[in-house]
Protein backbone atom coordinates (compact mmCIF):
# COMPACT_ATOMS: atom_id res chain seq x y z
CA UNK A 1 0.00 0.00 0.00
CA UNK A 2 1.52 3.38 -0.76
CA UNK A 3 1.74 5.91 2.05
CA UNK A 4 -0.27 8.50 2.71
CA UNK A 5 0.84 11.84 1.64
CA UNK A 6 1.51 14.70 3.77
CA UNK A 7 -1.05 17.12 4.49
CA UNK A 8 -0.27 20.56 3.24
CA UNK A 9 2.30 19.22 0.69
CA UNK A 10 1.45 22.26 -1.66
CA UNK A 11 4.28 24.73 -0.83
CA UNK A 12 5.46 27.62 -2.57
CA UNK A 13 7.47 27.64 -5.65
CA UNK A 14 10.21 30.04 -4.21
CA UNK A 15 10.91 29.76 -0.43
CA UNK A 16 14.14 31.31 1.30
CA UNK A 17 16.78 28.86 2.77
CA UNK A 18 16.15 28.71 6.25
CA UNK A 19 18.65 26.49 6.95
CA UNK A 20 22.40 25.85 5.01
CA UNK A 21 24.48 23.05 5.69
CA UNK A 22 27.20 22.85 3.35
CA UNK A 23 30.07 20.18 2.83
CA UNK A 24 29.79 18.98 6.64
CA UNK A 25 32.03 15.87 7.64
CA UNK A 26 32.62 14.39 11.03
CA UNK A 27 35.06 11.77 12.53
CA UNK A 28 35.08 9.66 15.39
CA UNK A 29 38.37 8.24 15.82
CA UNK A 30 39.07 6.29 12.31
CA UNK A 31 34.67 6.62 11.80
CA UNK A 32 33.84 9.02 9.24
CA UNK A 33 30.13 9.48 10.80
CA UNK A 34 29.47 12.38 8.36
CA UNK A 35 31.58 12.86 4.91
CA UNK A 36 30.68 16.01 2.97
CA UNK A 37 26.97 16.23 3.74
CA UNK A 38 25.57 19.25 1.74
CA UNK A 39 21.38 20.05 2.90
CA UNK A 40 19.54 23.14 2.32
CA UNK A 41 16.35 23.76 4.13
CA UNK A 42 13.81 26.11 3.45
CA UNK A 43 11.60 27.75 5.85
CA UNK A 44 8.77 25.87 6.54
CA UNK A 45 9.26 22.81 4.95
CA UNK A 46 9.15 19.46 6.01
CA UNK A 47 12.24 17.77 5.93
CA UNK A 48 12.20 13.97 6.84
CA UNK A 49 15.69 12.25 7.16
CA UNK A 50 16.00 8.50 6.83
CA UNK A 51 18.81 5.60 6.94
CA UNK A 52 20.03 2.83 8.64
CA UNK A 53 21.61 2.90 11.94
CA UNK A 54 24.82 4.09 11.93
CA UNK A 55 24.37 6.57 8.99
CA UNK A 56 25.16 9.60 10.76
CA UNK A 57 21.39 10.97 11.09
CA UNK A 58 21.67 11.90 14.69
CA UNK A 59 25.49 13.17 14.58
CA UNK A 60 24.43 15.69 11.48
CA UNK A 61 21.48 17.05 14.28
CA UNK A 62 24.26 17.31 16.61
CA UNK A 63 26.20 19.88 14.21
CA UNK A 64 23.07 21.78 13.48
CA UNK A 65 22.08 21.89 17.37
CA UNK A 66 25.77 23.06 18.34
CA UNK A 67 26.35 20.00 20.93
CA UNK A 68 29.16 19.03 18.27
CA UNK A 69 31.53 20.84 15.82
CA UNK A 70 32.23 19.38 12.62
CA UNK A 71 36.15 18.50 11.39
CA UNK A 72 35.12 20.20 8.14
CA UNK A 73 32.04 22.20 6.46
CA UNK A 74 29.60 24.97 7.55
CA UNK A 75 26.01 25.66 8.64
CA UNK A 76 24.36 28.68 8.38
CA UNK A 77 20.88 30.47 9.66
CA UNK A 78 19.63 32.39 7.36
CA UNK A 79 22.56 32.95 5.29
CA UNK A 80 25.02 33.77 8.82
CA UNK A 81 27.55 31.18 9.32
CA UNK A 82 27.23 29.16 12.91
CA UNK A 83 30.79 28.74 13.68
CA UNK A 84 31.49 29.56 16.96
CA UNK A 85 28.08 30.04 18.06
CA UNK A 86 27.09 26.92 20.51
CA UNK A 87 24.41 25.76 21.88
CA UNK A 88 22.63 27.96 23.38
CA UNK A 89 23.51 30.43 21.02
CA UNK A 90 21.65 28.64 18.49
CA UNK A 91 18.80 27.93 20.43
CA UNK A 92 18.83 31.92 21.38
CA UNK A 93 18.61 32.04 17.05
CA UNK A 94 15.97 29.46 16.65
CA UNK A 95 16.93 26.69 16.65
CA UNK A 96 15.63 23.73 18.51
CA UNK A 97 16.26 19.89 19.37
CA UNK A 98 14.96 16.86 20.71
CA UNK A 99 16.47 13.82 21.80
CA UNK A 100 16.37 9.97 20.98
CA UNK A 101 16.20 8.87 24.75
CA UNK A 102 14.28 11.89 26.58
CA UNK A 103 15.89 12.59 29.79
CA UNK A 104 13.26 14.66 32.19
CA UNK A 105 14.01 15.75 35.09
CA UNK A 106 12.52 13.03 37.16
CA UNK A 107 11.53 14.78 40.44
CA UNK A 108 10.75 18.25 38.85
CA UNK A 109 7.29 19.23 37.67
CA UNK A 110 6.08 19.06 34.24
CA UNK A 111 6.17 22.38 34.02
CA UNK A 112 9.43 22.92 35.89
CA UNK A 113 11.38 21.00 33.10
CA UNK A 114 9.69 23.13 30.23
CA UNK A 115 10.99 25.51 32.44
CA UNK A 116 14.41 24.96 32.79
CA UNK A 117 15.34 24.93 28.74
CA UNK A 118 13.15 28.20 28.54
CA UNK A 119 14.79 30.45 30.68
CA UNK A 120 18.05 29.55 29.70
CA UNK A 121 17.22 30.61 26.43
CA UNK A 122 15.88 34.15 27.88
CA UNK A 123 12.07 32.55 27.61
CA UNK A 124 9.72 32.97 30.20
CA UNK A 125 6.90 31.04 31.78
CA UNK A 126 4.24 32.37 29.43
CA UNK A 127 6.68 30.51 26.38
CA UNK A 128 6.63 27.34 28.68
CA UNK A 129 2.74 27.26 29.19
CA UNK A 130 2.06 27.51 25.74
CA UNK A 131 4.59 24.88 24.55
CA UNK A 132 2.76 22.76 27.01
CA UNK A 133 -0.46 23.34 25.41
CA UNK A 134 0.78 23.05 22.05
CA UNK A 135 1.78 19.10 22.40
CA UNK A 136 -1.40 18.04 24.76
CA UNK A 137 0.44 18.52 28.09
CA UNK A 138 -1.16 21.31 29.89
CA UNK A 139 -3.39 18.96 31.76
CA UNK A 140 -0.13 17.76 33.72
CA UNK A 141 1.93 20.52 34.22
CA UNK A 142 2.19 19.80 37.89
CA UNK A 143 2.39 16.65 38.15
CA UNK A 144 6.17 14.88 38.50
CA UNK A 145 8.08 14.14 35.34
CA UNK A 146 9.14 11.01 36.63
CA UNK A 147 5.37 9.82 36.48
CA UNK A 148 4.86 10.26 32.27
CA UNK A 149 4.45 7.47 30.30
CA UNK A 150 7.23 7.01 27.14
CA UNK A 151 4.60 9.35 24.73
CA UNK A 152 4.22 11.85 27.38
CA UNK A 153 7.73 12.04 27.67
CA UNK A 154 7.79 12.32 24.08
CA UNK A 155 5.31 15.25 24.10
CA UNK A 156 7.46 16.96 27.02
CA UNK A 157 10.67 16.72 25.13
CA UNK A 158 9.19 18.06 22.12
CA UNK A 159 8.10 21.06 24.57
CA UNK A 160 11.06 21.40 26.04
CA UNK A 161 12.13 22.05 22.35
CA UNK A 162 9.66 24.40 20.98
CA UNK A 163 9.50 26.58 24.51
CA UNK A 164 12.45 28.35 23.05
CA UNK A 165 9.86 29.45 20.29
CA UNK A 166 12.20 27.86 17.34
CA UNK A 167 12.31 28.47 13.77
CA UNK A 168 13.34 25.43 13.42
CA UNK A 169 13.23 22.24 15.33
CA UNK A 170 15.01 19.02 14.96
CA UNK A 171 13.13 16.00 16.17
CA UNK A 172 14.80 12.84 16.74
CA UNK A 173 12.76 9.78 16.60
CA UNK A 174 10.05 10.67 18.50
CA UNK A 175 7.80 8.05 17.25
CA UNK A 176 10.67 5.69 18.71
CA UNK A 177 9.34 2.88 20.91
CA UNK A 178 5.62 3.66 20.81
CA UNK A 179 2.94 1.57 20.18
CA UNK A 180 0.07 1.63 16.96
CA UNK A 181 -2.31 3.32 18.81
CA UNK A 182 -0.23 6.11 19.88
CA UNK A 183 1.68 6.98 16.81
CA UNK A 184 -1.01 9.31 14.98
CA UNK A 185 -0.84 11.70 18.54
CA UNK A 186 3.00 12.19 17.79
CA UNK A 187 1.82 12.80 13.98
CA UNK A 188 -0.65 15.44 15.11
CA UNK A 189 1.77 16.92 17.17
CA UNK A 190 4.22 17.68 14.46
CA UNK A 191 1.91 18.66 12.00
CA UNK A 192 0.29 21.19 14.35
CA UNK A 193 3.87 22.15 14.93
CA UNK A 194 4.06 22.66 11.02
CA UNK A 195 1.02 24.12 10.59
CA UNK A 196 2.10 26.65 12.69
CA UNK A 197 4.84 27.86 10.70
CA UNK A 198 7.93 26.09 12.20
CA UNK A 199 10.06 24.16 9.62
CA UNK A 200 10.87 20.69 10.29
CA UNK A 201 13.70 18.47 10.49
CA UNK A 202 12.44 14.85 11.87
CA UNK A 203 14.52 12.14 12.06
CA UNK A 204 12.22 8.23 12.21
CA UNK A 205 12.21 5.20 11.80
CA UNK A 206 8.58 4.65 12.26
CA UNK A 207 8.38 5.58 8.27
CA UNK A 208 4.42 5.15 8.27
CA UNK A 209 4.42 8.40 10.72
CA UNK A 210 7.04 10.26 8.92
CA UNK A 211 5.43 10.15 5.82
CA UNK A 212 2.04 11.25 7.06
CA UNK A 213 4.26 14.96 7.68
CA UNK A 214 7.21 15.58 4.96
CA UNK A 215 7.19 16.18 1.64
CA UNK A 216 10.73 15.75 1.52
CA UNK A 217 12.83 12.76 2.29
CA UNK A 218 16.81 12.69 2.33
CA UNK A 219 18.26 9.05 2.56
CA UNK A 220 21.84 9.29 4.44
CA UNK A 221 23.81 5.77 4.13
CA UNK A 222 27.23 5.60 5.28
CA UNK A 223 27.39 9.58 5.94
CA UNK A 224 26.53 10.88 2.72
CA UNK A 225 23.40 11.63 1.04
CA UNK A 226 22.49 9.57 -1.30
CA UNK A 227 18.85 10.46 -2.25
CA UNK A 228 17.10 13.95 -1.92
CA UNK A 229 13.55 13.98 -3.17
CA UNK A 230 10.09 13.76 -3.49
CA UNK A 231 9.02 11.17 -0.63
CA UNK A 232 7.39 8.55 -3.45
CA UNK A 233 10.65 8.94 -5.20
CA UNK A 234 12.97 7.98 -2.35
CA UNK A 235 10.48 5.25 -0.96
CA UNK A 236 10.42 4.03 -4.70
CA UNK A 237 14.09 3.45 -5.02
CA UNK A 238 15.53 0.44 -4.93
CA UNK A 239 18.46 1.57 -2.46
CA UNK A 240 16.15 2.90 0.29
CA UNK A 241 14.77 -1.09 -0.50
CA UNK A 242 18.46 -2.64 -0.49
CA UNK A 243 20.27 -0.89 2.48
CA UNK A 244 17.61 0.37 4.56
CA UNK A 245 14.06 -1.56 4.22
CA UNK A 246 16.38 -4.83 3.98
CA UNK A 247 14.81 -5.81 0.00
CA UNK A 248 16.71 -8.06 -2.44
Amino acid sequence: RSPEPARGSEQPAEQAVLLRVSGVSMRFGATTALDAVSLDVPAGSRLGIVGPNGAGKSTLLSIIAGQLEPAAGSVALDGRDLAGVDETGRSRRGIGRTFQIPRPFSKMTVLDNVLVGARHVGAGASAAVEALAAVGLAHRANELAGSLGLLDRRRLEVARAIAIRPRIVLLDEVAGGLTDSEIPAVVAMVEELADAGVTVVWIEHVLRALLRVSTRLVLLVEGRVAIDGEPSEVMASDLIRRVYLGGG
